[in-house]
C-alpha cells in the first residue's frame, strides 16, 4: 500500500521551533516527529510514502533518505501552497497504484494510535471512494465535524462551526480510492474539507468514516506538542522509533543529568544537554545541547537547541528558540517564547501573559 504524508505547513503556531526546522522534523521523544508516523505507516502494511513537501522541503529528503523504517520514500514539492486537496493531487503524480487501489494520506501534525488496517479494511469491504478517520472529543467547535448514519456513511463534513451536531471530528487520516484523488483539480488550491469532501457527498460518492475514540492529538500547538513528546515517553502511546523503554524520562547519549536533579514526567533530555544539581524539570523537552542550571525549575516547557536556563530561573509552559538564554531569577510562564539568540540578563523579573 502507498501513502502520501502531508508536511508542507510552516507550523507557525510553534513559532519560534520552527523557524529553522520544519514542525514534522522537531525532536519528539528522541527523534523527529515524523519517525514515529513512518514507524506506524510500516507497522500497517505501507510499502512506500510520497512527502507532500512545500516549506523548507529538501530538509525531509536530507532528514530520511531514499528509506526508513522499512518504507521506500519519495519526495514532491509544491512551488506555491496549494491547500490540502492541492496537495494530495500534486503527490499523486509519484504513486504507482492502480486507479482503484486505496491510498493512505496522513497529516504530518497529527499523533493517533487508532487501527489504521482496521479502517484500510473498512475502506476496502465498503468499496468507498473516501475512508475518513473520525474521533470524538469534548469539544468539536473547535474542529471540522462529521456525521454519519446508521451504516457509517458520512451525511455531511461540517467546517468548524460554533453549534456542531455532533462530536464525531475528522482526525486527519484518510482512505482514497486512487481515482478519486485523480478527480480532484490539478495545480489549484484546493481544501478536502471545504470543497472535496463535501463534494463527494453532494455527487452521492460513498464517503465512509471510521470511528474510533483511542489516543490522539494534534500536536500543533506548544501546549500540545510537549504533551505529545511527554505521552510518547511514558508509553502513554506506542511506537516503534523511540529510543529507549517507556518511563519517566527518556536520556540521550552524551546528555549529564546530576544524580541531584529531578527529572520525571515524560522529559526528554537531547544529546550533550546538561542538567546540574538541585534543578527539577518535569514534562518537558531539552533539545540537543541545552542547560539548566542548578536551582532551576522548568515545567511542561521546550528549551531549544543550546539554550540555557539560569540558576532559580523559573520556566512553565514556555519555549526557548535555539541559543536563547534566561539569566538567574527569571520566571517565564503561561505560554511565553523567547526567539532564537535573545538573552534576559539576570534579574527577578516574571513575564507572563497577566504581568
Amino acid at each position: 500500500m502507498e501513502a502520501i504524508l502531508l508536511v508542507g505547513g510552516q507550523g507557525t503556531r510553534l513559532r519560534p521551533l520552527t523557524i529553522s526546522t520544519p514542525k514534522p522534523l522537531l525532536p519528539t521523544a528522541g527523534v523527529a516527529f515524523l519517525a514515529h508516523q513512518l514507524a506506524r505507516a510500516h507497522a500497517a502494511g505501507v510499502t512506500r510514502i510520497v512527502f507532500a513537501t512545500s516549506y523548507r522541503a529538501e530538509m525531509f529528503e536530507a532528514a530520511f533518505g531514499e528509506k526508513a523504517f522499512g518504507v521506500e520514500l519519495d519526495y514532491v514539492s509544491e512551488a506555491r501552497p496549494l491547500g490540502t486537496g492541492g496537495a494530495i493531487r500534486n503527490a499523486a503524480r509519484a504513486l504507482r497504484s492502480e486507479p482503484d487501489d486505496p491510498i493512505l494520506i496522513l497529516n504530518g501534525d497529527i499523533l493517533s494510535g487508532h487501527d489504521v488496517r482496521a479502517q484500510v479494511a473498512l475502506h476496502t469491504g465498503a468499496d468507498a471512494d473516501v475512508t475518513l478517520h473520525l474521533t470524538t472529543v469534548e469539544d468539536p467547535s473547535r474542529y471540522g465535524v462529521v456525521t454519519t448514519d446508521g451504516d457509517g456513511r458520512v451525511t455531511a463534513f461540517l467546517e468548524k462551526t460554533n453549534r456542531p451536531p455532533t462530536k464525531q471530528i475528522n482526525a486527519g487520516c484518510y482512505v482514497f480510492r486512487r481515482s478519486a484523488i485523480d478527480g480532484i483539480a490539478d495545480g489549484e488550491v484546493v481544501s478536502v474539507e471545504r470543497e472535496t469532501f463535501p463534494g463527494l457527498i453532494s455527487s452521492g460518492r460513498l464517503v465512509m468514516g471510521y470511528v474510533e475514540s483511542g489516543y490522539w492529538l494534534d500536536v500543533g500547538t506548544p501546549q500540545a506538542f510537549v504533551r505529545g513528546s511527554r505521552d510518547l515517553v511514558r508509553g502513554e502511546i506506542a511506537s516503534a522509533a523511540m529510543p529507549g523503554e517507556p518511563g519517566e524520562r527518556l536520556v540521550l547519549d552524551g546528555a549529564v543529568v546530576s544524580p541531584r536533579a529531578v527529572v520525571r514526567g515524560g522529559t526528554t533530555v537531547g544529546r550533550g544537554a546538561e542538567i546540574e544539581g538541585g534543578a527539577t524539570v518535569i514534562g518537558s523537552i531539552l533539545q540537543d545541547g541545552a542547560f539548566v542550571a542548578e536551582g532551576a525549575t522548568v515545567r511542561d516547557s521546550v528549551i531549544g537547541r543550546g539554550a540555557r536556563v539560569g540558576a532559580g530561573a523559573l520556566l512553565d509552559g514556555a519555549i526557548l528558540g535555539d541559543g536563547a538564554s534566561v539569566g538567574p531569577g527569571n520566571e517565564l510562564c503561561g505560554g511565553l517564547r523567547l526567539w532564537p539568540g535573545i538573552s534576559l540578563p539576570p534579574t527577578a523579573v516574571r513575564f507572563s501573559p497577566d504581568a
